[in-house]
């Protein structure tokens, strides 16, 4: 039986706190990528956004810790009566955390030298995700579980995307410029949708499979 995580209605003013730095997280990690990867796309100069990039994630990182802090005092007052809601949460904050951390790895390619502002795909991958972070996280507030199995399906199908793109160039099928950066921009990329999917498993799926389209659809039970 799903768990059915559903948004609290008990109005609970520390569930309410953790679901907005939820949110202000969202929002960061989206800065975060979107600065990278205008540095791989646009030419943006990775000195110029390097602050903005680091003091916007060690933004989602205090995000991480005032939200287990919190959870540590939720559940010291309510006890086990909402302990699945307290591992929901741990899980789905740490893949959150995540996504800032693979947006500063595309940082460090583009400033290692990559340049994919000649590949029109990764431009549209670019927007793409944008939007998904977006709207995981407008998906997740609302606690959508129509909406949520639809992104789900998005998801699956671009981990496919991804892996494709790696095996192709890895077998030697695509040999344009940058194949190195390309494969680790696209593994990263992968990880990030991934870590989306989890936190959209959590509105949908039973509490012991939260972490289920983390993994490959061939590798699923």
């Amino acid at each position: 039986m799903a768990f059915g995580f559903k948004r609290s209605t008990s109005g609970d003013d520390r569930l309410e706190s953790i679901e907005a730095i939820i949110q202000r997280m969202f929002n960061d990690d989206r800065v975060v990528f979107d600065l990278a990867m205008s540095i791989l796309l646009d030419g943006v100069d990775w000195k110029s956004v390097r602050r903005e990039i680091k003091v916007t994630d060690q933004r989602v990182n205090e995000g991480e810790r005032e939200v287990r802090r919190d959870l540590v005092v939720h559940a010291s007052v309510v006890g086990a009566i909402d302990t699945p809601a307290i591992l929901v949460y741990m899980s789905i904050v740490k893949d959150i955390e995540r996504i800032g951390d693979y947006g500063k790895n595309l940082r460090d390619l583009g400033r290692d030298g990559v340049d994919l502002s000649d590949f029109p795909a990764w431009h549209e991958l670019r927007s793409e995700i944008d939007g998904l972070i977006a709207e995981t996280a407008e998906t997740f507030a609302d606690r959508d579980e129509a909406r949520a199995r639809q992104l789900l399906v998005r998801g699956d199908e671009l981990l496919d995307e991804f892996d494709k793109t790696v095996s192709s160039i890895v077998r030697g099928d695509d040999d344009r410029p940058n194949g190195v950066g390309r494969a680790l921009a696209a593994r990263y990329l992968k990880r990030i949708v991934a870590h989306l999917t989890n936190v959209l498993s959590a509105i949908v799926m039973p509490l012991e499979r939260l972490d289920y389209f983390d993994e490959d659809p061939e590798d699923r039970e």
